[in-house]
C-alpha cells in the first residue's frame, strides 16, 4: 500500500474511489465501508482510496475530551492495507485545516487532485469548517463536478450503533467479547516487553512485561489471550492491573503468560489479543494464595482455549 502524509504529497497517476475518516478501530461498520469501496474501485478499474487525520479531530479542536484512541497510526494503516486500501492519505489534522470550507476541500483536493470517480462516507459522517461536508454536500456537487457520492448504511449489534465510543466503553468494562464481535476480531495491543521485578520468573510464572503503544487496555483482570511470538500465535494468559498483593504500582502494567513457552522475550515487540475474561484483579494474602489462583486462572485459560469455537479462531488470527 502506498502511504502519502498529505495530499500535497500525493502522487495520483489514477482515477481514485474513496472514503475518509478517522476509521479509529476499523470495527465492522468501517469494515462495511472499506469493502464497498473496494469492490467498487474493482468494478470501474480506480484505486481504492482512503483519507485518515491525524491526531483526532477532536484533540485538536476540543482536546478536553478527546477520546484515547483504539490504534496507534501504524496499526490502522496496516489494518486499512489488510481490507483492500491500496492507498491512504494521512492528513495532519490542524486548525488551519479545520477552517478550511469542505465545497473547497471537495473541489480542490477530492476533486483535481485525487481525481475521485466515487466518494463514499460512513452515516453521519461530516468534515470541514462547521462540519457542512456531508452527504448532501457531496451530492449536489457530484452533478457538476462529475462523481458518485453515497452515504454506507451503519452496522448495528443487539439494535444499536456499532461505534469507536462504544467498544472503548466495552474493553473499559471488561467486555472484550463484546467488543470482539464488534470488531470483528479480538481487540489487541502491540508494544516491547520490557524488563520487570521478575516476581513472576520466582513463583514459576515468568511473564512478559509489555509497554503498550495503544492508549486503550481493557479493565483490570486477568484474560484469556493469545500472542504472537515469531509468527504464530501462541496461547497466553495476561493480568492488566498494578499488581495490589506487592503493595500496588502507580502505573498499570500488562503482563502477559505464555502457556509452553521457555524463552526470553526481553526486548521482542509482541501482539497481544484479548479473547476471554476470566477474573478482576484482587489482593490475596501472600504469595502461596497468589500461585494457587493463578494456576487456576491458567487451568481456566486451557479449557478456555480446547473449546472447538476457540481453536478456530486461533487458526485464523
Amino acid at each position: 500500500m502506498r502511504i502519502f502524509h498529505g495530499t500535497e504529497n500525493a502522487n495520483i497517476a489514477r482515477p481514485t474511489l474513496l472514503t475518509l475518516g478517522v476509521f479509529d478501530g476499523l470495527h465492522l461498520g468501517h469494515q462495511q465501508i472499506i469493502s464497498t469501496v473496494v469492490e467498487r474501485a474493482r468494478r470501474v478499474s480506480a484505486v481504492p482510496t482512503a483519507i485518515t487525520f491525524d491526531p483526532h479531530p477532536r484533540a485538536v479542536l476540543h482536546p478536553e475530551s478527546a477520546p484515547p484512541l483504539l490504534q496507534t497510526l501504524d496499526q490502522r494503516l496496516s489494518y486499512l492495507e489488510f481490507l483492500g486500501i491500496e492507498q491512504t492519505i494521512v492528513i495532519n489534522f490542524s486548525r488551519d485545516f479545520a477552517s478550511q470550507s469542505a465545497e473547497e476541500f471537495i473541489r480542490d483536493t477530492l476533486h483535481d487532485r485525487l481525481r475521485a470517480r466515487e466518494i463514499y462516507l460512513g452515516k453521519g459522517f461530516a468534515f470541514g469548517k462547521g462540519r457542512s461536508g456531508n452527504i448532501e454536500l457531496l451530492k449536489r456537487l457530484s452533478e457538476e463536478l462529475d462523481f458518485y457520492a453515497a452515504e454506507v448504511d451503519e452496522v448495528q449489534l443487539r439494535g444499536q450503533r456499532i461505534s469507536s465510543s462504544r467498544i472503548r466503553e466495552e474493553l473499559l468494562a471488561g467486555r472484550v467479547n463484546l467488543a470482539r464481535r464488534m470488531l470483528g476480531r479480538p481487540y489487541g495491543v502491540e508494544g516491547v516487553v520490557i524488563r520487570g521485578d521478575r516476581r513472576g520468573h520466582t513463583i514459576g510464572f515468568p511473564t512478559a512485561n509489555l509497554q503498550a503503544h495503544n492508549r486503550v487496555i481493557p479493565r483490570f483482570g486477568v484474560y484469556a489471550t493469545a500472542t504472537l511470538i515469531d509468527g504464530v500465535w501462541r496461547r497466553s494468559v495476561t493480568n492488566i492491573g498494578v499488581r495490589p498483593t506487592f503493595g500496588g504500582e502507580r502505573e498499570p502494567s500488562v503482563e502477559t503468560f505464555v502457556l509452553d513457552l521457555d524463552a526470553d522475550l526481553y526486548g521482542t515487540a509482541l501482539r497481544v489479543r484479548f479473547l476471554h475474561r476470566i477474573r478482576d484483579e484482587r489482593k490475596f494474602n501472600g504469595i502461596e494464595e497468589l500461585t494457587a489462583q493463578i494456576e487456576r486462572d491458567v487451568q481456566r485459560a486451557r479449557n478456555y482455549f480446547e473449546r472447538p469455537g476457540v481453536k478456530n479462531m486461533l487458526a485464523i488470527l
